[in-house]
């Protein structure tokens, strides 16, 4: 298992060092000087000069590509001459020196994703960490709701195969799949949040932290979360639905399940003990693909709900070209999505004996 490990680690940095490569070179091929935007309308020869010495962008393209490496890497060099941007600067990084040869440094170092383009230099990191808790709690109430529901719904459609009530079910998780997230957002918001406001008690807009009329602070509205989180979990409780019940009625087929019935167990306990078990694997492939990409997903939910999350950021960070913000969100949802997937994986050798790793 731990040789395993090590090999899904490898790929995984792989994975990651050809997301960084791509990001790197999409973003730094788009029209528009970086050096430029920072400034807006307060822009001079002098000031621009100095922001591109003190951010790289004087230097050829494939130096400010070792250079973003060297930031992002958790051990990293530098340089001792304060001029050069790879100096060791307390503002800048949070390190902690190794060893120093001649003129150059090696620390170790939380990765530094750089600083906003637009919020008068505010660190791009914490931004996120601003703003990713929220949509991970948006995320994981939606992925909540599809598995709950969906496992509950794929088990009576199973038990009531070629029914009428299996028909509904499939015509309501096929409806679900087809209608975008954008839309369904739209139209829950109105009537759940307008239309039918009086009965429901539900913002059309909203975040997980309000702010106090009085001005005594901040605090949380958990009846926020409740529309964006059914709309960002109508998709994946769709598709959890219909793998639960073709999972189900294959397991339903095998021996082991006939030979339960044979000796006199309830469908409930032979589904308890014996098929749901053995029913869940595609389920956590599909919840583990959805819920790593509900914190890309959730960008026009958040952003029609008034959601303050990272979706929302991201959006915002567009219309701006608030290119550190994009990138460094795009690197973070891609590693979530890596770490799920290693995670899967372990999980699998626990569900299914027949493809325990040695």
């Amino acid at each position: 298992m731990l040789k395993y490990f090590f090999n899904k680690l490898g790929y995984a940095l792989l994975t990651l060092y050809g997301v960084i490569t791509v990001i790197f070179f999409l973003f730094n091929v788009l029209p528009g000087d970086p050096a430029r935007m920072m400034l807006d309308q307060n822009e001079n020869s002098e000031q621009l000069a100095l922001i591109k010495k003190k951010y790289g962008f004087d230097q050829p393209i494939a130096t400010q590509y070792l250079y973003y490496l060297n930031d992002l890497a958790p051990i990293s060099f530098h340089s001792t001459n304060d001029n050069d941007y790879t100096f060791l600067s307390e503002g800048k990084y949070n390190a902690a020196s190794l060893f120093t040869i001649g003129n150059t440094t090696t620390v170790i170092k939380t990765p530094y994703l750089r600083e906003s383009f637009q919020k008068s230099g505010k660190k791009v990191s914490e931004i996120i960490g601003n703003t990713l808790p929220s949509t991970a709690i948006l995320a994981l109430f939606a992925i909540v709701i599809a598995i709950v529901f969906g496992i509950i719904l794929g088990i009576v459609s199973a038990l009531n195969k070629d029914t009428w009530i299996d028909r509904i079910i499939a015509l309501v998780s096929t409806l679900g799949m087809s209608i975008p997230s954008f839309f369904s957002a739209i139209l829950f918001a109105w009537l759940f949040g307008f239309v039918l406001q009086k009965y429901t008690h539900l913002n059309m807009t909203g975040s997980l932290y309000e702010v106090d009329d009085f001005g005594n602070g901040s605090y949380i509205q958990w009846k926020n979360i409740i529309l964006p989180a059914i709309v960002l979990g109508i998709r994946p409780l769709a598709v959890v639905i219909q793998l639960m019940r073709n999972s189900l009625l294959e397991t339903f087929g095998q021996d082991y399940i006939r030979t339960a019935r044979a000796k006199g167990l309830s469908e409930f306990q032979i589904i308890r003990k014996h098929a749901l078990k053995n029913s869940l694997n595609p389920v956590i492939t599909a919840i583990s693909g959805w819920f790593a990409s509900m914190l890309a997903g959730a960008v026009f939910v958040e952003y029609i709900f008034g959601w303050n999350g990272l979706g929302k950021e991201i959006v915002e960070a567009l219309n701006n070209l608030d290119l550190p913000v994009i990138m460094g969100s795009v690197l973070i949802i891609s590693t979530t999505f890596v770490i799920i997937n290693i995670l899967v994986d372990i999980i699998y050798a626990y569900l299914d004996p027949k493809i325990r790793l040695s």
